[in-house]
């Protein structure tokens, strides 16, 4: 469903999914839950999100391996599907400019781990840095924490994103809400604009 994707996979959680208030919060909540399951250290992953209903209407063989056929009123009205993995060595950005989703995805979602560091460290980041010179410098702070993001959007503007700590690397305590990533957010919509 990506610019060349010949192969995809489903994220089929092994129960039936996190309770969660919104649809879109439900599909990161189960992609985070699924990305957890393959352990850190992981490259980023991509996911192409479908309506459940239609993706049952339209493709009645992937609901089955899902399984998510017939009108199982417990399945996620979201069912996410994993795309093909993102080529190493390519900049995110830069590879995230070359999608271009069919019709049929109702929005996106990507996975990816990073080095934070906290508020109070940020006075301390030396000016002038490029972007592997600070990568460099962020993984030798004391104070860096690797987290996980979990970033979705739908076409019609919505959004979401989970965060785990490694540290805290518990389902009680991923962090949700619209806004915790806001440039990856953005960089995820623009690849539904025409």
């Amino acid at each position: 469903m990506s610019n060349e994707s010949s192969s995809a996979s489903p994220v089929s959680p092994s129960s039936p999914g996190p309770i969660a208030a919104s649809p879109l919060t439900r599909a990161v909540l189960e992609i985070d839950e699924y990305a957890a399951t393959l352990g850190w250290d992981q490259p980023a992953r991509l996911f192409a999100l479908v309506d459940t209903a239609a993706l049952r209407a339209q493709e009645p063989a992937l609901a089955e391996q899902l399984g998510i056929e017939g009108d199982d009123d417990a399945a996620s009205p979201l069912t996410p599907v994993e795309q093909d993995e993102i080529p190493a060595g390519t900049a995110l950005d830069e590879f995230l400019a070359t999608i271009a989703w069919p019709g049929a995805v109702a929005g996106c979602a990507l996975t990816v781990e990073r080095q934070m560091l906290p508020p109070s460290a940020e006075t301390a980041v030396p000016k002038n840095l490029d972007e592997a010179a600070l990568a460099r410098w962020v993984a030798k702070h004391p104070d860096r924490q690797e987290v996980r993001m979990t970033v979705a959007v739908l076409r019609d503007g919505a959004r979401e994103s989970a965060l785990r700590l490694r540290e805290k690397d518990s389902a009680t305590d991923v962090l949700t809400g619209r806004d915790l990533v806001p440039g990856l957010s953005e960089a995820l919509a623009a690849t539904f604009e025409a």
